[in-house]
């Protein structure tokens, strides 16, 4: 049976559960549980990760924890008792822990590995805490160690900052808000502002010194040098090196490493240096013999110096290499330093050895104890330490010294009757007064052990040496009476013995008989001679002799003679034992000298600090005995001299020395009867201030008052324990006398002079300490009346100067954190003394740092919840006094302007945030009661809306987000609360006092203006927390958003009729609330929007403000987010917001007003759809096509939609700025086109906008015009550019601005030079189609046409579309997708290449034309763009494939011309015709016919330097021919069996017919010009080739073409034959254009491409190693690149035989059955040779779809006809043209060798040098693939010659490219050749079938061209009928002209001119 449990509450699980059990709960290591029930071994219960899944688990897998349980019951929550740190660490840990993977996931290694090391240390850590054995303060430790981790993971990862007491993590709610803001602020300031150390520490190794010639021991000396005051400011550290320039003593790092301590501040500056003194120890000499003398002296080697500034930077200097320098002159050894210091370089040079002192220092911060902690491993090591010289900047009480500082100066000595100086070497001993030395008391510096005797180096022939060696004597106190230093002096000889003799000695004592030591400062010794053998162990001989020159007068004589040699040494004592001080002496001793006392009292004040702290306790006792001894005298001056002592303490040095006094009044102060004489002296004193002249000794006396207190109080204890308490009465009587005096001395009023308000400030400055002192003798009421009488008597006069007033403020902060104010019962008296000088400063808006500290201390002592009823009444005191002074308060520091510099703007910000605490902490401290009491206590309806008001603006000032740090969400939750508790309060007060006849609109906006902003708070968008945080947070506080939201449903149904006054205003506010991903808000929020719509229903029988106002909101939403994750999501939620919920659809459909309701929700949730995928595109980094896609999906939505003008021209010029940046600067002229197009040249003034300033129209639209010139030019879209020149031109003209005018023209000129004389290349086109339902909406299901970039291919396109959605799967065929795929939740792309369909053929047929020109019509303003895929019907013939091959051509039209204002356009319609076999073979036949002609041409005209692309040409053509080529057709099509099953094609194959004639006759003439023009290396080949013609023509059945056509030959202007114009008639398109043949498929060499047909020869291969390369036009040779087949294309520019030979598998083809497959069904998707559609003016059977190719080609699709052969550049390598290409491979190599080396694929453009001819082929008939009959028309000569000759439409631009990857190849092929008959009739009839484009589409506002001009297009000279009229020369401007007539004919008919759009007059933009 299961039992609740009683103890079992909280698990930790040991191991993991699988659950596998019926009811099991399946549980991981580590997971906590709480647990329900119980039974036979199993528990019931949850996972605290996911408490909603309750299950059964057994009780072995889980280690019971203690737990305290809250709320038992349903609802108990469990919290475990163990230390509050552990559960902090585990919960932090586990948070980390999926974090920590994340890193990993994002590729963050370097703080994955971090945060790996630190939770590993955690966990060591924890692992200590728990097993509990540390020590306390071991414990302590840890846990910092602990928490300082926690807090850098937290930070490093973004996490909350814990608010922490003494290392555990603090509960808000149990602390007051303003000590939670100090805790925060604390943490907060640790983490951001290291504190600066105050002391710092060098640390120093000694590497090595580097020398050549070193072979002697050295002795290293540093030091700190101070060369500003000239002298060492630290002791020395002295280490010695062996003969290699090594330390002696390597394995001891104590004797090379160092620490010198206790640098202060003022010393890191740049004229500190480290000097290092070099002595080696050796001969004299440093050259001298080995053998010369066996003695060693110390000698000066070198000096290295480097300033402690070069140590700043913060670097560990690793091994630096100091210098060594050696001076001149040995005599200048003692200042080496200083000279090289000062850069003297005659007085020093390098040492000869050139020696490098190698060392290592770092410079560390922080006091020692840190140091050692942080460096331990230094410290452990061993390292020695070097003080400073004499007492460090603080002098520690316990600190014990007493060091000697000896300095070895210099010597004057005499020759001694040599005829050289001396060598003097002097050797020191200390002797004690017995007459033994003492042992190991001379230091030469840390590092070394002390020794017992000194001896100093030696410098050569001297007689005057100087020294200057420092040595530090730690001699005992015991030892140092009696003491002294003996100085001997001997010569050293360098002869062989290098013996030392004696000549002299001195000495000195170290103590005088008075007991004073040895004073500080330079001594003058006698030097004593003597005989080399004297015996100086026995020192009475001497020490009766006078020591120093300083005291010879006072004793004999006898010495004087001795007085010429004489030796100087420096002495400093550094002792916290003797004294050098006679004064001090005295007065300890005053009772041997009764009679000095009073002088020795007044010399106190002269005597160092450092002496009287040496002996406190002893010169107190003196004070003090003198004081009981005789009060009278020497009252006063006691008095004084204790004043001048506590105030010495004050100094920053002897701070630490208050401790001493302290335990001195408590443990050994006697004075039971001094209390008398302090209060009385002190009373005069305080009565004396008023009248005083000189204030200075009164405020020293002041300033003592806090220990002049301590003194009265503990004497007067123990005079009471003493006496039983008696004369109690009189004491407090003193007492109150005394405060008497110093109320009415702080009541005055400082006339004149600020002396007594400079005394007042002293005093109060030091009075608050005097509280806990009285409160030791008297009750807690008793002091807290006194204290508040004497704060009460200050003067409040605000003008009393500020000084006073901070210190006033000063006095209150220091009582009100003083233990008297802690009380209950003493605050309560105090309360409003402190609240009266708060309200004062506030007020005045003074001191208000001061201030806010001040209120945080009050409120840190009223505690939260604390009922009691003194709480309460305090709380009634400071509601009543300060809240409305602290509301406006906040309001002003908020609103001041931030100031500029960091260290002010940190201040501000504290400032600002601790009276934001207290605000909260009073708020949060207010009940009920409090609240009634206020909103009561407002006299009239205005006091209350004011205040109302204020604390609503506030409000809003404490939600924003800079308010607190942005990891301060405990804060800003505790914040929140407090907020939303008032608010609930105070919404009582505004539906009673502002409803109805008293409604105030300001304040509800207010109101509802606050709640609005208080639910979109970062901080309370709980989805964004991790599930723990959640969890917590809505424990606490639940949620407080919906909350709010109640609040806002309910004040909005109390409204009324004044929700009009909110409508449309709120709809923005309310919009984004409903946009919160919170289902329970949007129950709440949703009604109010129908509320809305309703009553702004009823008011204006619409909603149209309802409607701008909620897309105005959405779109700014947008720019405000900026790449907020957070407004993703709220986004997302949009749809839903109109969907499932109590959805307003529903609500709306309930309406009258459905329709119109229903229509806006639908443009708002279509407008939300654009702005989703366009905020989604805005996130990513670099401008791609989905980026402009989206922003011109959007801005189209703006102006058709939703018309609104504004947003339309935003996002235009977002869209600009898109372009320029990917440097589309053709999209980019066409996009500020749009806005161009909404002005006009009028003088109507414009407001400032965007960029622009406030100008006219005109002037506007001048700058647009330039820039979109500037555009179009840098996008080589010249044409464009010009036509608009002439329009700014126009308006020059009109104003007579010549000057610009001229400019202008001058541009315009410019602008025809570049297209004549710049390259232009030929993009290629891509049909993207984008499906499934993943793609943004824009894209979704819809198929695009795309402009490629310069030089982009199929491939290159492919890869960049992949990149740009990286989720798509490419779909590897081209046939349309079904209905899953549409319906697929993924991205599926299908591309592959389209031809461009211009529109306009006139002057790409025209002749003369140069290329530079055609190009920009062939790929300019294009609407239509084709592709086709070949396919079998019926049975194929497996010996001839052509009967069977039919071609399906697919034509997309765009909506928008490209190029436009996007790359890309959406496909609008899609036609799919088939074209049969025959029709194909006429349209092959045709396009071959058309290329050779033009080559012939070009030929003729000498247009070709080379005349290999005719070569090449005829040989494809005749050697197909002879090889089964067109006899392939003849099979097909020419049979019986054919004619008679299809009788309707009879026209047809007469066509073919002659079209194959004409062939014959057009090889004929081109042979003969190709004999004309070949070369003599290739006569073989042409002869080769006039052999196989023939052959041919008899194949063909051809003896004379005579005979077969009656007709005169065809004229070609170089005099080739004609043909008759009647058998030809023309062959229009079906725009009713005229279509230039481009070029054909024919071109290339190897026919023999397609295995199923057997045309390869032997002929083809030999013109390939004869050429190098297939046929190529002119352009080949002139070497100018294309686009479309330049010498960077891939594969797919290259012949389709080079693909044809994949497998279909690779290519994805459609299936084709047997060995054909790969060869034909690929050709669908071929790039350039992709045909244009055929098209006849004659009428069609329907039936007759497709033209075919020529037979040479294996009846395979080919190219546009609009592509003229040689446009299409072949792969050099000539195996790749054919299947067979081992034959190929073969055929080359029987050739020997190439002629001429293989030539790249070249440029595409056909750009002629000189005018060119394209002549037409006859034909009897033409059939149109299209349904329907076409007529054709000839223009009549008036139009011919009408200016309007080119249609000008906004074509959408597409490119061309190589089918859908390089795989899939090959394409057919069209007529191209066309010719009007002349007797047919001008009109079509009115039944025409084609497509006519909707015009109910708004026409482009951005086209430069209208389209409505289309104009039918004459026929070419050679083929038109002959006029009266010459014939006309190209059209005036390169575009059409906007003024002209619709023609019928089989194209696009448009109603008429369209009318241009007006400019919009809705603003002023």
């Amino acid at each position: 049976m299961w039992i609740p449990t009683e103890h079992e509450k909280y698990g930790v699980v040991i191991a993991s559960f699988r659950g596998t059990v019926p009811y099991g709960l399946s549980l991981e290591i580590g997971d906590t549980v709480q647990i329900l029930e119980k039974c036979d071994g199993w528990y019931r219960g949850f996972a605290l990760k996911n408490p909603n899944i309750k299950g059964i688990f057994p009780s072995s897998y889980v280690h019971l924890k203690n737990a305290c349980v809250k709320n038992k019951g349903q609802f108990e929550m469990v919290i475990p008792t163990e230390d509050s740190v552990i559960t902090e660490m585990t919960s932090t840990l586990r948070d980390w822990g999926t974090m920590w993977k994340q890193l990993y996931v994002r590729n963050e290694g370097d703080l994955f590995h971090r945060l790996w090391h630190i939770m590993n240390e955690i966990l060591d850590l924890r692992r200590q805490v728990l097993v509990g054995h540390l020590t306390h303060d071991r414990m302590k430790d840890v846990k910092r160690h602990i928490t300082a981790r926690l807090d850098w993971g937290n930070e490093q990862l973004g996490l909350d900052l814990v608010p922490r007491k003494e290392y555990a993590m603090v509960d808000p709610e149990d602390i007051s808000i303003t000590e939670l803001y100090r805790l925060m602020e604390h943490r907060h300031r640790k983490k951001d502002t290291p504190v600066q150390a105050s002391s710092h520490h060098l640390f120093v190794q000694m590497k090595s010194l580097m020398c050549s010639n070193l072979g002697e021991e050295l002795e290293v000396i540093f030091s700190l040098f101070d060369s500003k005051e000239n002298r060492p400011i630290s002791e020395r550290f002295f280490l010695r090196l062996n003969r290699n320039g090594l330390p002696k003593a390597p394995d001891k790092p104590e004797r090379h490493c160092s620490l010198f301590v206790d640098l202060g501040s003022s010393e890191l500056r740049k004229d500190i240096y480290i000097t290092v003194h070099i002595i080696r120890i050796g001969r004299m000499g440093a050259g001298e013999k080995k053998n010369a003398c066996s003695v060693q002296y110390r000698r000066p080697f070198g000096c290295a110096v480097l300033s402690i500034a070069d140590l700043l930077t913060g670097e560990t200097k690793d091994d630096l290499i100091l210098k060594v320098y050696m001076c001149n002159t040995e005599s200048e050894w003692y200042q080496i330093h200083e000279n090289i210091i000062k850069k003297l370089n005659a007085r020093y040079n390098l040492t000869g050895s050139n020696a490098g002192l190698a060392v290592s220092l770092q410079l560390l911060h922080g006091d020692i104890e840190q140091i050692r902690r942080e460096y331990s491993s230094v410290f452990s090591h061993g390292v020695s330490i070097t003080r400073k010289l004499g007492f460090s900047n603080i002098i520690m009480p316990g600190e014990m010294r007493n060091d000697l500082y000896i300095t070895i100066e210099r010597g004057e000595f005499e020759k001694g009757g040599k005829s050289v100086a001396r060598n003097v070497e002097v050797t020191m001993f200390i002797v004690e007064s017995s007459g033994q030395t003492l042992k190991d008391f001379i230091s030469f510096g840390s590092g070394e052990p002390p020794a017992s005797e000194y001896h100093s180096f030696v410098l050569y022939h001297n007689n005057s040496p100087r020294w200057s060696e420092l040595l530090k004597l730690p001699i005992p106190v015991d030892k140092f009476r009696g003491a002294h230093i003996r100085f001997e002096f001997r010569h050293c000889s360098t002869k062989e013995k290098g013996e030392k003799k004696l000549f002299g000695f001195s000495f000195v004592p170290l103590m005088q008989e008075d007991g004073r030591t040895l004073p500080d400062g330079t001594h003058e010794l006698i030097v004593h001679k003597c005989e080399e053998n004297t015996n100086l162990q026995d020192t009475t001989r001497y020490l009766k002799l006078p020591f120093s020159k300083g005291i010879l007068l006072g004793n004999n004589n006898q010495a004087t003679k001795a007085t010429k040699e004489s030796f100087w040494i420096t002495s400093f004592l550094c002792s916290t034992k003797l004294t050098q001080n006679g004064d001090m002496l005295d007065l300890l001793k005053w009772r041997t000298h009764p009679d000095k006392i009073t002088g020795c009292l007044s010399k106190l004040k002269e005597i160092d600090g450092s002496e009287i702290v040496k002996f406190l306790q002893d010169t107190l006792d003196t004070l003090f005995g003198i004081l009981d001894e005789n009060s009278q005298k020497y009252g006063s001056k006691v008095f004084d001299s204790l004043v001048h002592i506590i105030n010495l303490l004050q100094d920053s040095k002897f701070h630490h020395f208050k401790p001493v006094m302290d335990t001195y009044i408590e443990s050994h102060f006697a004075g039971a009867l001094a209390y008398r004489d302090l209060i009385k002296v002190l009373k005069w004193y305080v009565d004396r201030i008023t009248e005083a002249e000189r204030q200075e000794h009164i405020q020293e006396v002041l300033k003592a008052q806090e220990y002049i207190f301590k003194y009265i109080v503990q004497s007067r204890r123990l005079f009471s324990l003493a006496t039983g308490g008696q004369n109690e009465e009189e004491f407090r009587c003193c007492i109150q006398e005394l405060l008497m005096s110093v109320r009415f001395f702080l009541s005055q009023e400082s006339k004149g002079s600020g002396a007594l308000s400079q005394s007042q400030a002293v005093f109060l400055s030091s009075f608050p300490a005097v509280y806990s002192e009285l409160l030791k003798l008297f009750d807690v009421r008793e002091v807290a009346n006194l204290v508040q009488d004497t704060l009460g008597s200050l003067p409040t006069i605000v003008h009393v100067d500020d000084a006073l007033q901070a210190v006033k403020l000063q006095c209150i902060g220091k009582t009100v954190e003083s233990q008297l104010y802690t009380n209950p019962d003493s605050r309560y008296i105090l309360l409003p003394v402190v609240l009266h000088h708060l309200h004062m400063h506030l007020q005045e808006q003074k001191d208000l740092i001061m201030c806010a500290r001040i209120l945080s201390n009050v409120f840190c002592l009223i505690k939260k919840n604390s009922s009691e009823k003194s709480v309460l009444e305090e709380i009634d005191v400071i509601v009543a006094s300060l809240l409305d002074i602290l509301l406006r308060t906040i309001l002003e520091i908020t609103s001041r302007p931030q100031p500029s510099g960091s260290t002010m703007r940190l201040q501000f910000q504290d400032v600002t945030g601790e009276f934001v605490a207290c605000l909260l902490s009073l708020l949060r401290q207010m009940t009920d009661r409090h609240y009634q009491q206020l909103l009561d206590s407002f006299n009239t309806k205005e006091e209350l809306r004011d205040f109302l008001l204020q604390i609503f603006t506030v409000f809003r000032i404490l939600i924003r987000p800079e308010m607190f740090p942005k990891d301060w969400t405990v804060m800003r939750l505790v914040a929140n609360n407090v907020i939303i508790t008032t608010v609930l309060y105070l919404s009582d007060a505004l539906r009673k006092n502002f409803l109805n006849e008293n409604f105030d609109y300001k304040i509800w906006d207010s109101y509802f203006y606050l709640a609005v902003i208080f639910i979109n708070q970062l901080c309370l968008q709980l989805e964004m927390f991790t599930p723990s945080k959640k969890k917590k947070v809505l424990e606490k506080y639940g949620d407080m958003r919906v909350t709010m939201g109640c609040e806002i449903f309910s004040m909005w149904q109390n409204l009324g009729e004044h929700k009009l006054h909110f409508i449309p205003a709120l709809i923005g506010p309310f919009l984004e609330v409903t946009l919160i991903p919170q289902p329970d808000l949007r129950n709440v929020m949703i009604p109010i929007f129908h509320d809305m719509m309703d009553w702004e229903q009823r008011r204006s029988g619409n909603f149209k403000q309802v409607e701008a106002k909620l897309i105005d909101k959405l779109d700014s939403l947008m720019s405000e987010g900026k790449g907020d994750e957070t407004y993703r999501e709220l986004f997302n939620s949009i749809i839903p917001l109109f969907g499932p919920y109590p959805s307003l659809l529903k609500k709306i459909e309930r309406e009258t007003w459905r329709e119109s309701g229903v229509s806006l929700i639908a443009t708002v949730t279509r407008l939300m759809e654009r702005l989703l995928d366009y905020r989604d595109c805005m996130k990513m980094g670099e401008v791609d096509g989905k980026k402009i896609g989206c922003t011109v999906s959007l801005l189209n939505f703006y102006k058709t939609e939703l018309n609104k003008e504004e947003m339309y021209i935003r996002y235009i010029h977002k869209l600009y700025d898109l372009h320029l940046k990917a440097q589309n600067f053709t999209e980019a002229a066409y996009t500020l086109l749009l806005y161009d197009e909404l002005l006009e040249w009028s003088d109507r003034p414009l407001r400032e906008f965007l960029t622009y300033p406030m100008q006219t129209e005109w002037q506007r639209k001048e700058h647009l015009h330039l820039a979109i010139i500037q555009n179009f030019d840098r996008g080589k879209c010249w044409e464009n550019g010009i036509i608009l020149c002439r329009k700014i031109a126009e308006q020059y003209e009109s104003y007579y601005d010549y000057r610009n005018l001229s400019k202008m023209r001058m541009m315009e000129a410019s602008l025809y030079d570049k297209i004549m004389d710049q390259q232009r290349l030929e993009p290629e086109f891509f049909r993207v189609g984008f499906y499934g339902k993943k793609f943004p909406f824009f894209l979704r299901n819809k198929e695009f046409v795309c402009r490629g970039h310069d030089y982009e291919r199929l491939e290159a396109f492919q890869q960049r579309m992949l990149n740009e959605f990286p989720h798509a799967i490419a779909m590897q065929h081209a046939n349309q997708p079904d209905e899953t795929i549409f319906q697929a939740e993924a991205q599926y792309l299908q591309i592959y290449a389209v031809t461009p369909i211009p529109e306009s053929q006139e002057v790409l047929q025209r002749e003369g034309v140069p290329d530079n020109i055609k190009s920009f019509y062939k790929v300019n303003h294009i609407w239509k763009f084709r592709y086709d895929r070949p396919f079998h019907k019926g049975t194929k013939d497996k010996e001839n494939e052509f009967k069977s091959l039919w071609v399906e051509r697919t034509s997309l039209y765009l909506v928008q011309s490209l190029p436009g204002i996007s790359r890309w356009f959406e496909v609008e319609k899609r036609e799919v015709v088939e074209m049969s076999p025959l029709e194909n073979a006429i349209e092959v036949l045709e396009n071959k016919n058309q290329q050779l002609k033009t080559l012939i041409s070009q030929c003729q005209t000498r247009q070709m330097q080379n005349i290999n692309p005719l070569t090449m040409c005829l040989n494809g053509v005749i050697d197909a021919a002879v090889n089964g080529g067109v006899s392939r057709y003849q099979e097909a099509f020419f049979v019986k069996e054919y004619i008679l099953s299809h009788p309707e094609d009879g026209e047809k194959i007469a066509r073919l017919r002659e079209l194959m004639l004409e062939q014959a006759q057009i090889l004929e003439f081109g042979l003969a010009v190709h004999e004309k023009f070949v070369p003599q290396d290739m006569r073989p080949l042409h002869k080769k080739l006039v052999d196989q013609f023939f052959v041919m023509k008899s194949s063909l059945g051809i003896q004379e073409f005579s005979a077969c056509i009656q007709a005169s030959p065809v004229h070609f202007p170089n005099g080739s034959p004609r043909v008759c114009r009647n058998s030809a008639p023309a062959s229009m398109s079906p725009d009713g254009t005229r279509v230039i043949p481009r070029r054909s498929p024919l071109s290339y060499p190897a026919v023999n491409r397609y295995s199923s047909s057997s045309l390869s020869s032997q002929a083809s291969a030999e013109v390939s190693n004869i050429t190098g390369q297939s046929e190529s036009s002119d352009e080949v040779f002139n070497m100018q690149p294309s686009p479309s087949t330049s010498s960077l294309s891939s594969t797919h520019s290259a012949s389709p035989n080079v693909t044809s030979s994949a497998p279909s598998s690779a290519r994805a083809s459609p299936l084709l059955s047997d060995k054909h497959k790969h060869s034909r069904e690929n050709a669908c998707l071929s790039p350039r040779e992709r045909p244009c559609s055929a098209i006849y003016p004659t009428p069609v059977e329907p039936s007759q779809r497709l033209l075919f190719n020529h037979i040479g080609d294996g009846a395979l699709p080919r190219s546009d006809p609009n592509l003229s052969a040689p446009e299409k550049a072949v792969n050099p390598t000539p195996s790749s043209w054919s299947l067979d290409s081992g034959k190929e491979a073969k055929n080359i190599a029987d050739g020997g060798k190439l002629i001429s080396p293989p030539v790249p694929p070249r440029p595409t453009q056909t750009a002629s040098p000189a005018r060119h001819t394209a002549s037409v082929s006859p034909s009897p008939a033409g059939r149109s693939p299209l349904k329907g009959s076409v007529q054709s028309f000839t223009p009549s000569p008036v139009e011919y010659h009408s200016p309007g000759l080119v249609s000008s439409s906004p074509v959408l631009s597409g490119s061309y490219s190589s089918g859908i990857s390089s795989l899939s190849r090959c394409s057919t092929s069209e007529t191209s050749g066309f010719e009007n008959q002349v007797n047919e009739p001008a009109a079509a009839p009115p039944g025409s079938e084609e497509p006519v484009r909707k015009e109910s589409k708004t026409p482009p506002p951005y086209s430069v061209y209208e389209r409505t001009l289309r104009r039918p297009v004459p026929l070419p000279h050679s083929l038109s009928i002959p006029v009266t009229a010459e014939p006309p020369a190209l059209p005036p401007k390169p575009l059409a002209a906007r003024s002209g007539h619709l023609e019928n004919g089989t194209r696009r008919t448009d109603p008429g001119p369209r009318p241009r759009p007006l400019p919009r007059k809705v603003s002023q933009l």
